[in-house]
Protein backbone atom coordinates (compact mmCIF):
# COMPACT_ATOMS: atom_id res chain seq x y z
CA UNK A 1 0.00 0.00 0.00
CA UNK A 2 2.47 2.23 0.93
CA UNK A 3 4.42 1.72 -2.39
CA UNK A 4 1.37 2.92 -4.51
CA UNK A 5 1.36 5.85 -2.12
CA UNK A 6 4.86 6.62 -3.01
CA UNK A 7 3.87 6.18 -6.91
CA UNK A 8 1.26 8.49 -6.36
CA UNK A 9 3.14 11.33 -4.68
CA UNK A 10 6.31 10.81 -7.24
CA UNK A 11 3.76 11.04 -10.38
CA UNK A 12 1.95 14.23 -8.17
CA UNK A 13 5.57 15.62 -8.35
CA UNK A 14 6.53 15.25 -11.91
CA UNK A 15 3.35 16.17 -13.06
CA UNK A 16 3.20 19.46 -11.24
CA UNK A 17 6.80 20.30 -12.29
CA UNK A 18 5.89 19.78 -15.46
CA UNK A 19 2.85 22.14 -15.51
CA UNK A 20 5.10 24.53 -13.60
CA UNK A 21 7.95 24.63 -16.60
CA UNK A 22 4.97 25.51 -19.33
CA UNK A 23 3.66 28.21 -16.80
CA UNK A 24 7.23 29.25 -16.45
CA UNK A 25 8.03 29.35 -20.04
CA UNK A 26 5.15 31.11 -21.22
CA UNK A 27 4.96 34.15 -18.99
CA UNK A 28 8.85 34.34 -19.97
CA UNK A 29 8.62 36.91 -22.33
CA UNK A 30 11.21 34.84 -24.45
CA UNK A 31 10.18 34.66 -27.63
CA UNK A 32 12.78 32.25 -29.05
CA UNK A 33 12.56 29.96 -26.05
CA UNK A 34 8.86 30.05 -26.39
CA UNK A 35 9.44 29.44 -30.20
CA UNK A 36 11.17 26.48 -29.76
CA UNK A 37 9.65 24.58 -27.12
CA UNK A 38 6.36 25.30 -28.99
CA UNK A 39 8.09 23.09 -32.34
CA UNK A 40 9.04 20.13 -29.56
CA UNK A 41 5.56 20.28 -28.04
CA UNK A 42 4.90 19.88 -31.94
CA UNK A 43 7.04 17.31 -32.72
CA UNK A 44 6.09 15.24 -29.74
CA UNK A 45 2.54 15.81 -31.10
CA UNK A 46 1.02 17.91 -27.74
CA UNK A 47 -0.27 19.86 -30.00
CA UNK A 48 -2.68 22.11 -27.56
CA UNK A 49 0.60 23.29 -25.53
CA UNK A 50 2.45 23.77 -28.81
CA UNK A 51 -0.51 25.94 -30.31
CA UNK A 52 -0.73 27.68 -26.80
CA UNK A 53 2.78 28.69 -26.74
CA UNK A 54 2.61 29.53 -30.85
CA UNK A 55 -0.56 31.85 -29.89
CA UNK A 56 2.60 33.97 -27.75
CA UNK A 57 5.06 34.61 -29.93
CA UNK A 58 3.28 34.74 -33.51
CA UNK A 59 2.88 38.04 -34.42
CA UNK A 60 6.44 38.53 -33.17
CA UNK A 61 7.59 35.98 -35.95
CA UNK A 62 4.80 37.20 -38.27
CA UNK A 63 7.45 38.45 -41.24
CA UNK A 64 10.55 36.46 -39.77
CA UNK A 65 12.09 33.74 -41.87
CA UNK A 66 10.62 31.46 -38.93
CA UNK A 67 7.43 32.38 -39.95
CA UNK A 68 6.84 29.59 -42.56
CA UNK A 69 7.70 26.96 -40.65
CA UNK A 70 5.87 28.99 -37.24
CA UNK A 71 2.30 29.32 -39.48
CA UNK A 72 2.02 25.43 -40.86
CA UNK A 73 2.70 24.13 -37.80
CA UNK A 74 0.37 26.48 -36.49
CA UNK A 75 -1.81 25.33 -38.74
CA UNK A 76 -1.81 21.28 -38.81
CA UNK A 77 -1.54 21.21 -35.20
CA UNK A 78 -5.06 22.86 -35.28
CA UNK A 79 -6.02 19.84 -37.93
CA UNK A 80 -3.96 17.52 -35.51
CA UNK A 81 -7.02 18.46 -32.53
CA UNK A 82 -9.66 18.71 -34.30
CA UNK A 83 -10.13 22.09 -35.00
CA UNK A 84 -10.81 21.82 -38.85
CA UNK A 85 -12.51 25.16 -39.18
CA UNK A 86 -9.33 27.21 -38.30
CA UNK A 87 -7.40 24.39 -39.93
CA UNK A 88 -8.93 25.20 -43.17
CA UNK A 89 -8.38 29.05 -42.89
CA UNK A 90 -4.96 29.18 -41.64
CA UNK A 91 -3.87 26.38 -44.27
CA UNK A 92 -5.47 28.80 -47.12
CA UNK A 93 -3.17 31.19 -45.26
CA UNK A 94 -0.07 29.95 -45.50
CA UNK A 95 -0.68 28.75 -48.94
CA UNK A 96 -1.65 32.71 -50.16
CA UNK A 97 1.41 34.09 -48.17
CA UNK A 98 3.96 31.47 -48.16
CA UNK A 99 3.96 31.62 -52.32
CA UNK A 100 7.52 30.08 -52.84
CA UNK A 101 7.16 27.55 -50.22
CA UNK A 102 7.18 23.95 -51.32
CA UNK A 103 4.49 22.94 -48.60
CA UNK A 104 2.13 25.59 -50.50
CA UNK A 105 0.46 22.84 -52.05
CA UNK A 106 -0.04 20.70 -49.66
CA UNK A 107 -1.49 23.25 -47.21
CA UNK A 108 -4.12 24.23 -50.42
CA UNK A 109 -4.75 20.59 -50.41
CA UNK A 110 -5.22 20.30 -46.30
CA UNK A 111 -7.62 23.52 -46.17
CA UNK A 112 -9.82 21.78 -48.69
CA UNK A 113 -9.33 18.29 -46.81
CA UNK A 114 -10.57 19.95 -43.59
CA UNK A 115 -13.49 21.52 -45.07
CA UNK A 116 -14.02 17.83 -45.91
CA UNK A 117 -13.64 16.77 -42.43
CA UNK A 118 -16.53 19.02 -41.76
CA UNK A 119 -18.67 17.81 -44.41
CA UNK A 120 -22.05 16.38 -42.72
CA UNK A 121 -24.55 13.84 -43.09
CA UNK A 122 -26.30 14.66 -46.36
CA UNK A 123 -29.64 15.61 -44.12
CA UNK A 124 -28.08 18.52 -42.29
CA UNK A 125 -26.50 21.74 -43.78
CA UNK A 126 -24.18 21.21 -46.79
CA UNK A 127 -22.14 24.56 -47.00
CA UNK A 128 -18.71 23.08 -45.76
CA UNK A 129 -19.56 19.78 -48.45
CA UNK A 130 -19.60 23.00 -51.32
CA UNK A 131 -16.84 24.56 -49.67
CA UNK A 132 -14.67 20.94 -49.81
CA UNK A 133 -15.48 20.89 -53.63
CA UNK A 134 -14.50 24.33 -54.76
CA UNK A 135 -11.20 23.44 -52.68
CA UNK A 136 -10.43 20.49 -54.14
CA UNK A 137 -11.23 21.56 -57.42
CA UNK A 138 -9.06 24.96 -57.33
CA UNK A 139 -6.31 22.94 -55.61
CA UNK A 140 -6.70 20.41 -59.03
CA UNK A 141 -6.75 23.76 -61.73
CA UNK A 142 -3.46 25.00 -59.61
CA UNK A 143 -1.60 21.47 -59.26
CA UNK A 144 -2.77 19.41 -62.51
CA UNK A 145 0.69 17.36 -61.97
CA UNK A 146 0.38 17.07 -58.20
CA UNK A 147 0.14 13.62 -57.07
CA UNK A 148 -2.80 14.39 -54.69
CA UNK A 149 -4.89 15.25 -57.68
CA UNK A 150 -6.28 11.91 -57.96
CA UNK A 151 -7.40 11.44 -54.61
CA UNK A 152 -9.13 15.01 -54.67
CA UNK A 153 -10.72 14.22 -57.50
CA UNK A 154 -12.03 10.74 -55.64
CA UNK A 155 -13.05 13.32 -53.06
CA UNK A 156 -15.19 15.67 -55.41
CA UNK A 157 -17.15 12.30 -56.41
CA UNK A 158 -17.61 11.58 -52.86
CA UNK A 159 -18.91 14.87 -51.90
CA UNK A 160 -21.26 15.44 -54.98
CA UNK A 161 -22.68 11.93 -54.36
CA UNK A 162 -23.71 13.46 -50.95
CA UNK A 163 -25.33 16.61 -52.64
CA UNK A 164 -26.72 14.24 -55.13
CA UNK A 165 -28.49 12.20 -52.24
CA UNK A 166 -29.51 15.63 -50.49
CA UNK A 167 -31.10 16.31 -53.95
CA UNK A 168 -33.05 12.96 -54.60
CA UNK A 169 -34.42 13.22 -51.21
CA UNK A 170 -35.50 16.23 -50.95
CA UNK A 171 -37.68 15.25 -53.98
CA UNK A 172 -38.83 12.54 -52.71
CA UNK A 173 -39.95 14.56 -49.67
CA UNK A 174 -41.73 17.14 -51.76
CA UNK A 175 -43.57 13.85 -53.66
CA UNK A 176 -44.35 11.90 -49.97
CA UNK A 177 -45.82 14.68 -48.60
CA UNK A 178 -47.64 15.56 -51.41
CA UNK A 179 -46.63 19.17 -52.31
CA UNK A 180 -46.40 17.19 -56.29
CA UNK A 181 -45.38 20.69 -57.98
CA UNK A 182 -42.48 20.89 -55.81
CA UNK A 183 -41.41 17.37 -56.10
CA UNK A 184 -40.99 17.83 -60.08
CA UNK A 185 -38.93 20.97 -59.43
CA UNK A 186 -37.13 19.26 -57.15
CA UNK A 187 -36.50 15.81 -59.67
CA UNK A 188 -35.59 18.18 -62.62
CA UNK A 189 -32.93 20.25 -60.55
CA UNK A 190 -31.48 17.33 -59.55
CA UNK A 191 -31.11 15.78 -63.52
CA UNK A 192 -30.10 19.17 -63.86
CA UNK A 193 -27.25 19.54 -61.31
CA UNK A 194 -26.07 16.21 -61.35
CA UNK A 195 -26.42 14.95 -65.30
CA UNK A 196 -24.41 11.50 -64.75
CA UNK A 197 -26.16 10.48 -61.58
CA UNK A 198 -26.95 6.46 -61.81
CA UNK A 199 -30.81 7.12 -60.71
CA UNK A 200 -31.86 9.16 -63.85
CA UNK A 201 -34.31 6.47 -65.09
CA UNK A 202 -35.91 6.69 -61.22
CA UNK A 203 -35.88 9.97 -61.19
CA UNK A 204 -37.56 10.09 -64.43
CA UNK A 205 -40.28 8.20 -63.09
CA UNK A 206 -41.16 9.82 -60.01
CA UNK A 207 -41.15 13.22 -62.25
CA UNK A 208 -43.86 11.46 -63.99
CA UNK A 209 -45.98 10.08 -60.91
CA UNK A 210 -45.73 13.72 -59.61
CA UNK A 211 -46.90 15.09 -62.65
CA UNK A 212 -49.61 12.84 -62.88
CA UNK A 213 -50.75 13.47 -59.22
CA UNK A 214 -50.36 17.23 -59.31
CA UNK A 215 -52.77 17.15 -62.74
CA UNK A 216 -54.92 14.90 -61.13
CA UNK A 217 -55.56 17.16 -57.69
CA UNK A 218 -55.37 20.33 -59.44
CA UNK A 219 -58.81 22.37 -60.27
CA UNK A 220 -60.40 21.77 -63.56
CA UNK A 221 -59.31 24.69 -65.59
CA UNK A 222 -55.65 23.16 -65.12
CA UNK A 223 -56.17 19.80 -65.13
CA UNK A 224 -55.93 19.21 -69.61
CA UNK A 225 -52.78 21.43 -69.69
CA UNK A 226 -50.90 19.71 -66.41
CA UNK A 227 -51.94 16.05 -68.19
CA UNK A 228 -50.68 16.57 -70.95
CA UNK A 229 -47.25 17.88 -69.68
CA UNK A 230 -47.04 14.09 -67.68
CA UNK A 231 -47.50 12.78 -70.59
CA UNK A 232 -44.53 14.79 -72.70
CA UNK A 233 -42.64 12.98 -69.94
CA UNK A 234 -44.18 9.81 -70.47
CA UNK A 235 -42.77 10.24 -73.79
CA UNK A 236 -39.64 11.48 -72.91
CA UNK A 237 -39.14 8.72 -70.47
CA UNK A 238 -40.01 6.23 -72.95
CA UNK A 239 -37.60 6.98 -75.36
CA UNK A 240 -34.85 6.80 -73.33
CA UNK A 241 -35.74 3.60 -71.35
CA UNK A 242 -38.02 1.45 -73.85
CA UNK A 243 -37.27 -1.33 -71.80
CA UNK A 244 -37.45 -0.39 -68.45
CA UNK A 245 -39.09 -2.08 -65.30
CA UNK A 246 -41.08 0.84 -64.46
CA UNK A 247 -42.83 0.18 -68.06
CA UNK A 248 -46.08 -1.47 -66.27
CA UNK A 249 -46.32 1.51 -64.15
CA UNK A 250 -45.76 4.19 -66.82
CA UNK A 251 -48.31 2.70 -69.21
CA UNK A 252 -50.96 2.25 -66.36
CA UNK A 253 -50.77 5.88 -65.57
CA UNK A 254 -50.87 7.01 -69.64
CA UNK A 255 -53.54 4.97 -69.74
CA UNK A 256 -55.31 7.02 -66.52
CA UNK A 257 -53.96 9.81 -68.50
CA UNK A 258 -55.75 9.15 -71.88
CA UNK A 259 -59.07 8.64 -69.82
CA UNK A 260 -58.96 11.97 -67.84
CA UNK A 261 -58.41 13.85 -71.14
CA UNK A 262 -61.75 11.88 -72.38
CA UNK A 263 -64.08 13.30 -70.11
Amino acid sequence: MKSYIHLFIIFSIFFASCKSQFETLRNSNQPEKIFAAANKYYEEQSYDKAIALYDIVIQYYRGKKEAEQLFYNYADAHYQIGDYILASTYFKNYATTFTNSPKQSLADYMAAYSNYRLSPNYKLDQSNTIKAIEGFEQFINKYPENEKVSEANQLIDALRYKLEVKSFEQGNLYYKIGSYESAVVSFENTLKDFPETKRAEEIRFLIIKSAFELADKSISEKKNERFNNALEHIQIFNKKYPTSSYKKEIDSINKQISNRLKV
